[in-house]
This record gives C-alpha cells, structure tokens and sequence, in this order.
C-alpha cells in the first residue's frame, strides 16, 4: 500500500508519526529514537511535508554521500527528480530550485546559514539525523540551532533522530523535548565469532581476505565487509580470489560518486554483490541485496594532539553500537548472517560507545565559529563540552591567524575566514595569498591524490595543473580540480605570486622546518617538533620546509606532504611573527657553549650572532644541558672511568649508589658541575680525567664496601694486575694463557666467591678460549688449543700438562 506521497506504508516509522508530528506542532521539537532500518531518514521529511509543515524542511546529514543518496530516494518516492521538492547541498555539488522543500544538506552548511542569518528565514524545520555519531559539525549546529529559536525563532522546530544514543540527555539539553519511540524493521542476524583471538603476527589485510573467503563460500547472498579505510580497502581487494558469480565494489568517502551509486544498487543481473566499505555504510545508506555482514572491527578515527597542533587517523576497535550498527545491515531486507573477526571473549573489551567528535580532533573550525558567534562554549547547548586544553590550542592558532584579537573577540579578518567552507588554516591563506592558493588549499582539504608519490607538495599542484601524473591518480585529481574551482572564487582579492612552500607558510606558521645538522634529513619545526623523511624523497636536502601533513608520531613524526620555501620568500610572509633573543646554550657541533643573540621564528633560529658577557652560571648551566643531550661518552670517560663505573653498578644495592650513565647525567651537579669550572666546551671537560668526581660522587664508605664486593684488579701468578671488567653480567679479565700455567684453583671475586671469566689470550693478544673453569679447561679443551697453537707460536711454551707448568710471558729460549 502506498500513501499520496508515493512512500510505502509498511515502515516501522510510520506507526510513530502522528505521535511525532503532534508533538513537534504543539512542542516544536522531538527527539526520535529509531534502529536501522525504521525508515526516519526517508520518511519523516516525507511526512513533515504532507502534514504541511511551514517553511523549508533542512535535514543534516553527517557524510556527502549520504545526503545525496538520501535526497534520491525522497525524490524517487515522490517520482520526481531531486531539485524539485527533494534536493541536496553538499560541499561542491547541489541540486535545488525554487521549488525546493526538503533541502538535504551536510552539516557545515547549516553551520554557515545559521552565521550569514541566525533567523533562518524561510526555514521551518530543522532535523537533525544520526546524531548518535556525534559529529563535531552535529554538535555545533543544534548548539547554535536552539540559540537562535531561543533567541529569536520560537516557531522555528527542532526534530532530532538517532538510531543508538540515549535519548533522554538530548531531551534534557533541548528543555525536556518529547521523545518518541521507534520500532525497528530487523531480521533475526545469526553472529559468529572468531574461534580464537588472532595472533599478533597474523596481517590484519590477510584475515580480512581469509574472513570474506569463508563468508563467501558458506552464503550465496550478497555481502557487506566493514575495513578501516581506503588503503585497507584497495589491498584486501588485492588478497582476494573471487568467484565468478560475485562482482566487487569499493565504498568510501572519496571514490567517484558514479562508484558510489554503482555499490548501493542492486546487481542487474544474477551475480552476487560484494561490497568492501569503510564506515560510509554504517548508517543511513540502504545497500541493496546485502545479507551477510564481514566486520573487521576496526575504524578509524581523527585524533588531535593539542600539543603538536596536528591531527592524525588512528586505526581503532569499533564500539559495541558500532558493532551493532554493521551487524544491522545483515537484517534489512531478511534474515542475515554477520560474520565478526574477532574472538567472542574479546567483546566485553569494546567501548560501549564512540566518543564524540568534540572531544578528540582538531577544534580550530569550532572555536572560529564560537567566535563569530559571539559566545564561548559554556553559554551554548552542548551535548558535550569541547575539552578545555585542545580549545585552548585552537583559540591561539586563531590569534595566530589574526582571526581574533587579544580578547578573544573575532576580528575583520577571522569574519571573512569564517564564510569560507574549509579549516581556518586554509582560509586564511587564501584570503591573503589569493585565488593562486585554491589548488593547494583543494589538495589539503580533500587529501593527498598522489600517495606513494613523495612529499612534495609542488608535484601535485602541478599534476592538477597540467593534468599530468598516474593515471590512476586522475580521478582523485579531478575531484580535487572541481574544489580548487571553488576554492577560487571563495579567495580574496590579493593576487601574490607565492610559490607552495611560502602559501603553505601562511597557512602553517608553526610547521616551518629549519633542517637540522647531520646527514639524516631531520628537521626542527617553528612549533617545537621534530620532523624526519625518507632519505630518497626529493625534498630531503632541502633547508627549509612546511609541512602540511605527518604520520602523527609525537617523536620524529615522518613528513607525508610538504613543499619547500627560501628564506626570502619565508620573511615575506611571516616577518611579523620573526623575532630576537639572546641565548646561552650548548653547540652539539661546536661542542661548546656558544652565548649567541638569536632571530627565532618560533623554535627555529634563522640568524645567529655572538652575545658578550654572558652570565657564567648561565655558561655552566648550558654546558650540564650540553652533556646531557649528547650523553657521557661525550665526556669521553676513560678506561679508568668506566671500570669504576662498571665496579659501582654491580655493587649497586648494597650501599653503593646508582652510577648508571642515566643516573650521572640526572645528578650532573652533584658531581660534574665542581669540575666544570671555567669549562666552556665539552672539549675541555673531555680532557680530563673524571675518575676523581666519579670517586668523590661515590665516597668514601661506599668505596670500601665496593673494594670488598667488586675488587678492582686480579693479580696473576706473575705478580701482574690486571683490571676486573664489571661491564657485562659477568667480572672478565683478559689475560695471556701462558700467564695462568700453574693455576689449579679458579679465580673468584665478592664473598659469593663468583668465578671470574677469563678471556685467554694467544701470544698476539688474541682471545683463544672463554672459560670460568680454568682447572676444567687444562684437563678438557687446553689439548685442542695446544694443537692448534704450538704451530702457529713455535716460539713459545705449550706444555703437555699446564696445571704444573711454570707461568711466563717471555718465548723459549734459542737453542
């Protein structure tokens, strides 16, 4: 049975909305609780626009596709085609007329139709779908949403839909919102589980393959397998051998949307539908002829380290909802199977739920749009509050950027990057660098399009430019061709011929690197971080860099995309954040302390000048940092040094304290810092002797009890000492094997009566036998030795019986 509007009736959604539709006319805001497969994101705009809502109907949608796939299957009920009564924005593509009543949309645009006019004119409803993914964008939006009907449209409605979240603190944030309830249309999902944990050496790709084989043979219906991402898509892909009658599709986020399109519609013919797909297909979406579900378990996730500045995917474990969601997808059109990697046990490990956006990426957009709000967090309807350190950071990137002032307020400038649909660190370079910088702002803002290509930011733009580069690149190069197209005509009027290196400088002031010394291609960024890249990338030799994109390590993080600059170019674009400073610090390649006036960008010197009179403690303090970074063997420790060194960490424990390299590095003062006087260069300290501070740091008690546990020396039956080597886990000395001729009783050291190792020696000083058995060793392995040895050292003694034989070191007399 069909309605007027051309919608099936046999929806689990339908039952619900009259109640719905009541208490948004008399409320004028509903939470919906509905599962997968209840038929709210088709239905329920359908329904608001046959009980005549007033005013445009806008739904959020979290992901582009969808928001267009939703829009076609409206617009299909209503046998229309979409941008009639039914159409979509999303970035870079919209379908909508005059006629126009349900407008799907994602959510950044609803962000920026609230900033042009908080009135919303002409707009009646608002609905907010799958909000249970928390979306960073959903959050903001009915932050700012409920302000403005609080404020200024109380006839403005307010429905939002979620298939997971508890409802109830939506309710409350939104003044106690009635909450309807949905059934959900599921068929019965048989799960199975692995039957063991996978091993740590298992690669994740194979098991995947493995996983899909196996649900492959066992079903004949078409199959859903959730993977992370992109690359684990394309190389599972690689992994598998499928049969004839199943045909392969790849869903993510940046595949063509004619690929897209071609994975949610039914196969023409008899063949079966196998879907590789990220979490896209989580929700919202209706794939047809799934009945089997393979979940990886994994997802990735954004992650923001307020410390660095930069954000990172990290590949995580789904949540519980997240798994229950993919296992959803098996029970829409019939009774499933659901296929999970993973061992059963291993379930109750999961995150219930995931977290929300706000609390885990980048918040820079937030804060700007707070800011040009007028409101900080807190005086807004949040869900969850951002958390304070990573708002923080986002707010100083923001005066960085000059997009707002001293007191936080937006200026001129940070207006103007707040109309432009993209990361503020991009708008901003496009407003003072041009229409020019659109390709590059295009490439950041989708993603690198050339992977496996280098680092070099320049290539791709030139890629984009003149249509160059592997064709297997050339799809992603003209999606990102039809962004830069918009990105131009959203620039500002400045038209500087910059290079990508000085626009990425704009963009990214804390990210400028200053190559280190050495040969690595190591680089120290303005923000305080290390950066490294591989050695045959092309812009490994390069002095100065920005760096757009890193793996996210938070030690030596690797260089993904970057773009190289002069230093002219670097001063022409950040002059003003470049600035003087004296500095008292050592020279690991001078190795001394060097008392230098210094022009700095941030953390990286660009000039560097002589500064006089500098303090002494302030010398003798950079000289104790000097010898900690570079470690003790710049001191170059002597032998002598390192014996007693060696002797005081195998005592340790019994009244001698720790000597360890960390532990003298730690307590520089303490025994370095008396010697260290009138010292300016490690140079100067690595000419000295510093057995004496080592001996004074240990003192006297503690050295009588080391001399009882851990003796210096062993004095061989020759009258010679020769110094014990504590180093190892083993006391060793090294000693002449004609030495010990006689000795029938094994040496030892401490009240243990440990054996000492004994490194025997040929008469060139050659180690010929390990041993802490010496007497053991006349009588077994000394007959192998002296044969081998008597011809090669005829000059010397190889008695038959050593035990007896009289130690020497001197040859056999001539006869």
């Amino acid at each position: 049975m069909q309605d007027k509007q051309g919608m099936s009736s046999s929806l689990p959604i339908e039952v619900c909305l009259p109640d719905l539709l009541a208490a948004l006319r008399k409320h004028g805001r509903a939470v919906l609780q509905a599962p997968p497969g209840a038929g709210k994101t088709t239905r329920v705009p359908l329904a608001l626009l046959a009980d005549e809502s007033p005013g445009k109907i806008v739904m959020l949608e979290p992901r582009r596709l969808a928001a267009r796939a939703a829009a076609e299957r409206m617009a299909e009920n209503l046998g229309e085609p979409v941008g009639q009564r039914v159409g979509y924005r999303i970035r870079g593509d919209q379908k909508i007329s005059a006629a126009t009543r349900i407008e799907v949309v994602t959510e950044g645009i609803l962000t920026r139709m609230l900033q042009d006019d908080p009135e919303l004119p002409g707009v009646g409803c608002v609905i907010f779908d799958e909000f249970h993914e928390r979306s960073l964008n959903a959050d903001l939006g009915l932050a700012l949403t409920w302000e403005a009907r609080l404020a200024l449209r109380e006839d403005l409605r307010i429905l939002v839909m979620s298939a997971t979240l508890d409802a109830a603190p939506v309710s409350a944030l939104l003044d106690a919102a009635p909450i309807i309830t949905s059934e959900g249309q599921s068929y019965p999902v048989e799960t199975h589980w692995l039957d063991r944990a996978p091993r740590g050496t298992e690669r994740f790709e194979d098991r995947a393959a493995e996983l899909i084989t196996h649900a492959l043979a066992e079903t004949d219906e078409g199959t859903l397998v959730f993977l992370p991402g992109q690359g684990e898509i394309e190389r599972v892909a690689q992994r598998l051998r499928l049969p004839d009658d199943v045909r392969l599709h790849k869903l993510f986020g940046s595949a063509a949307p004619k690929t897209q399109r071609a994975a949610l519609l039914p196969e023409p013919d008899s063949a079966r539908k196998l879907v590789l797909a990220t979490n896209i297909a989580e929700t919202s979406l209706t794939l047809a002829d799934i009945r089997v579900v393979v979940d990886a378990g994994r997802t990735r996730r954004a992650r923001f380290d307020p410390g660095s500045g930069m954000s990172r995917l990290v590949t995580e474990p789904v949540s519980r909802a997240e798994a229950d969601q993919r296992r959803g997808r098996a029970g829409r059109l019939g009774p499933g199977t659901c296929y999970r990697m993973w061992a059963r046990a291993a379930e109750g490990a999961l995150p219930a739920f995931a977290p929300p956006e706000i609390e885990r990426v980048d918040l820079a957009d937030l804060a700007l749009n707070l800011a040009a709000w007028g409101a900080q967090p807190a005086e807004l309807a949040f869900l969850t509050q951002p958390p304070e350190g990573a708002y923080m950071e986002a707010m100083a990137l923001l005066a960085d950027l000059g997009a707002t002032d001293a007191e936080g307020r937006i200026t001129a400038h940070g207006r103007r990057l707040a109309r432009v649909p993209a990361h503020p660190r991009l708008t901003h370079m496009l407003e003072c660098a041009g229409p020019g910088a659109a390709p590059l702002a295009a490439i950041l803002s989708d993603g690198d399009p050339m992977r496996g290509a280098g680092s070099d930011l320049e290539k791709r733009t030139r890629a984009l430019r003149n249509g160059t580069g592997d064709p297997r690149d050339q799809s992603a190069l003209k999606r990102i061709g039809v962004d830069a197209v918009r990105f131009a005509r959203l620039a500002g009027t400045a038209r500087q011929d910059l290079s990508a290196g000085a626009m990425l400088a704009l963009a990214y002031p804390d990210r400028v690197g200053l190559r280190r010394a050495g040969d690595a291609p190591r680089w120290l960024l303005s923000g305080g971080r290390g950066v490294t890249m591989d050695a045959a990338d092309t812009l490994a030799g390069a002095r100065l860099i920005v760096v757009a994109e890193t793996d996210g390590k938070p030690k030596d993080a690797q260089v993904r995309l970057a773009a190289t600059l002069s230093e002219a170019e670097l001063r022409e674009v950040a002059g003003n954040r470049i600035f003087w400073e004296k500095t008292c610090v050592w020279s690991r390649r001078e190795r001394r302390v060097l008392a230098r006036r210094k022009e700095r960008l941030g953390a990286i010197v660009l000039d560097d000048r002589a500064w006089k009179d500098a303090p002494p403690e302030a010398m003798t303090a950079a000289l104790m940092e000097g010898v900690r970074d570079l470690g003790l063997a710049a001191l170059k420790p002597t032998k002598a040094f390192r014996l007693l060194q060696a002797r005081a960490r195998y005592a340790a424990g019994a009244g001698v304290r720790d000597v360890s390299d960390k532990s003298l590095l730690d307590g520089l003062e303490d025994w370095l810092l008396p010697f260290a006087t009138g010292a300016s260069t490690l140079d100067a300290l690595a000419g000295k002797d510093l057995t004496g501070a080592l001996r004074a740091y240990i003192g006297r008690d503690a050295e009588q009890v080391l001399d009882r546990l851990a003796p210096a020396s062993f004095n061989t039956p020759l009258g010679r000492t020769i110094p014990i080597d504590y180093g190892g886990d083993t006391p060793t000395i090294s000693v002449r094997l004609q030495e010990m001729f006689g000795v029938t009783s094994h040496p030892v050291v401490g009240p243990d009566h440990l054996p000492i190792r004994i490194s025997l020696l040929s008469p060139a000083g050659r180690p010929l036998q390990l041993t802490t058995d010496l007497p053991g060793f006349w009588v077994t392995s000394y007959a192998d030795v002296r044969k081998e040895m008597r011809g090669r050292y005829p000059k010397h003694p190889w008695p038959e019986y050593p035990s007896v034989a009289d130690p020497t070191l001197r040859a056999k007399p001539r006869r």
